[in-house]
């Protein structure tokens, strides 16, 4: 024999028909336990390899998920949000543990990314990670309903929103942080972050802040919300806004650790020190949250289990199984940036 073992030259050795083989090496059950032996041996003998992009292409199927990755535009774009590295690093254990391969890409927001995987045929299925304007984003979502394409997305669970959605608990978190800064004895407590339907996530945990403010009797004070993007650097800006303002605060919730982590610097920069004379936290508790001076207090969201949800809820959707969106449990984590 020259050249590479084909399943005929199994048949061959083993004394039976391709056909018996094929269905040997994809374990079907109709073919009895001593011919699936000798057709196994037969097939360590001659080295065989089973060709797998070949046999997907018969089923129709890839074995690849696509991740498609998106983030607002920034001054430095090798920038990216170190909560989305480690949603990355759990989606692609995920994968690994269900034996998918897992295809990354970073899309422009502007571009026809529905599109093109849609036509594409490149994974069997998309999960997608961050988004810019999400009032912009629905569209490109109902047109991948439309399409028949299966996908599940990490952000905000809402009411009516197209496809399936995997998100954390944004309300009760933002709820448990103005909860723990009330109990400290803030009472004037400001919020960094866009507060509107555009961002869900971050309005998600402002209407948290301000329904544990409401219970408490404290006041919500529109002047006290400064709008911010996720990064330090919008963090320091909003921060710096709110002292040149003179807006009168005690503590500061950050709708993201990088929005906290800026507006801590911008704070020592004003000689106001964290938390003797501002107590502050943040949200999503990245590695760099506990080790900045001093320690963050946050919002932990578990990056482990959501990449496990969201990989086995495409899986069901491509197996023709139903799947739900889901909201998954907070954790505060407290630490020293928070205890006057």
């Amino acid at each position: 024999m020259k050249g590479k073992a084909t399943s005929i030259d199994i048949a061959h050795l083993a004394g039976v028909s391709q056909a018996t083989v094929s269905r040997a090496l994809r374990g079907s059950p109709l073919v009895n336990e001593e011919t699936r032996r000798r057709i196994q041996a037969a097939a360590e003998q001659l080295n065989y390899k089973v060709d797998k992009n070949a046999s997907n292409l018969r089923r129709m199927h890839t074995g690849t998920l696509a991740l498609l990755f998106f983030e607002d535009p920034t001054a430095d774009e090798s920038h990216i949000n170190p909560f989305f590295l480690s949603m990355l690093g759990s989606i692609t254990r995920a994968c690994a543990l269900q034996g998918y391969d897992l295809l990354i890409s970073f899309q422009q927001f502007s571009r026809d990314w529905h599109a093109d995987f849609a036509d594409s045929k490149k994974a069997d299925g998309l999960i997608l990670l961050g988004y810019g304007d999400y009032l912009a984003y629905t569209d490109k979502l109902e047109k991948l309903v439309a399409q028949g394409t299966r996908f599940v997305r990490w952000g905000a669970v809402l009411p009516e929103q197209p496809g399936v959605s995997i998100g954390c608990d944004n309300f009760r978190g933002g709820q448990a942080v103005a909860e723990h800064l009330l109990e400290r004895g803030c009472r004037r407590i400001a919020f960094l972050g866009d507060a509107s339907s555009h961002y869900p996530e971050f309005f998600g945990r402002y209407r948290g802040y301000v329904d544990a403010l409401q219970q408490a009797g404290a006041e919500v004070d529109p002047a006290l919300q400064e709008n911010a993007e996720s990064t330090e650097r919008s963090g320091y800006e909003a921060m710096r806004s709110l002292i040149l303002r003179e807006a009168g605060f005690d503590a500061v919730f950050a709708a993201s650790d990088l929005i906290a982590i800026g507006a801590m610097r911008a704070l020592g920069d004003h000689g106001l020190r964290v938390p003797q004379d501002v107590a502050l936290a943040g949200f999503d508790d990245i590695p760099m949250a506990s080790f900045v001076n001093p320690p963050l207090t946050t919002v932990l969201q578990d990056t482990k289990q959501a990449g496990e949800v969201l990989v086995d809820s495409l899986l069901s959707l491509i197996r023709g199984q139903p799947a739900d969106s889901q909201v998954l449990p907070v954790k505060m984590m407290v630490r020293r940036s928070s205890l006057r």
